[in-house]
């Protein structure tokens, strides 16, 4: 920590949506020793700029939130202001919210419902460097490694030219998901994902949408986990 640090504590940012959780759960962490809370933001916008603006240690994310989610905030302070980590608390614990959140940048992720204790060691070790795991959500991390090497393998070798995320998009679109579907399995933006399934269509030189359907699963792509 920086002499800031050892003077004030662990800095932290509460971002979450619903007031009334958000404000008791930033008084719970104020009570911890060792943990200021610096900031509260509710929305996705406001935990970017909190983030900048106050350069916390750790911003408590939720990812469910209006406007920007805590996906693309993740992913925006991670790029934006270096040396500040996030932690995830949200209530979706499947493979598809832990997933998108760690490729965002996060450090960590905990299940609304973890114990202070569990909380505040997490605070801790993501502040740390450290990487974090709330109960259960380790094996839907490990699931979905086992599940993704042989479509990422079979995507990759049929269509080099598209990107990691075309690729996860055409996965899905062969899967039978309409962009809302996809929008809320990959906490993207709906315009994001409209883009993405325009850039694929393109790169691959298909006629439309159920034209990269057929190529996708002649793949081998579209078989939904």
């Amino acid at each position: 920590m920086s002499e800031r640090d050892e003077e004030t504590g662990l800095r932290v940012v509460v971002a979450d949506d619903h007031p009334v959780y958000r404000e008791g759960l930033a008084l719970v962490l104020g009570s911890l020793p060792g943990v200021t809370v610096v900031g509260e933001a509710g929305d996705g916008l406001e935990a970017v700029d909190l983030a900048a603006r106050l350069q916390p240690d750790v911003v408590l994310m939720d990812l469910s939130m209006p406007g920007l989610g805590g996906v693309e905030a993740t992913r925006r302070i991670v790029a934006d202001v270096p040396g500040v980590h996030v932690l995830v608390l949200s209530m979706h614990e499947g493979a598809d919210s832990v997933v998108a959140a760690l490729r965002a940048g996060a450090r960590g992720y905990l299940v609304k419902g973890a114990t202070k204790t569990e909380v505040a060691r997490a605070l801790h070790d993501v502040a740390a460097g450290g990487a974090v795991f709330g109960e259960g959500v380790a094996e839907q991390v490990l699931l979905r490694v086992r599940e993704s090497p042989l479509t990422a393998r079979r995507g990759a070798e049929a269509f080099p030219e598209l990107t990691d995320r075309e690729l996860e998009v055409l996965d899905l679109v062969a899967g039978g998901l309409s962009n809302a579907a996809i929008s809320g399995r990959l906490f993207l933006s709906d315009k994001t994902v409209r883009n993405v399934v325009s850039n694929v269509i393109a790169k691959l030189g298909a006629r439309d949408r159920p034209d990269a359907i057929l190529r996708a699963r002649r793949a081998g792509l579209g078989e939904l986990r």
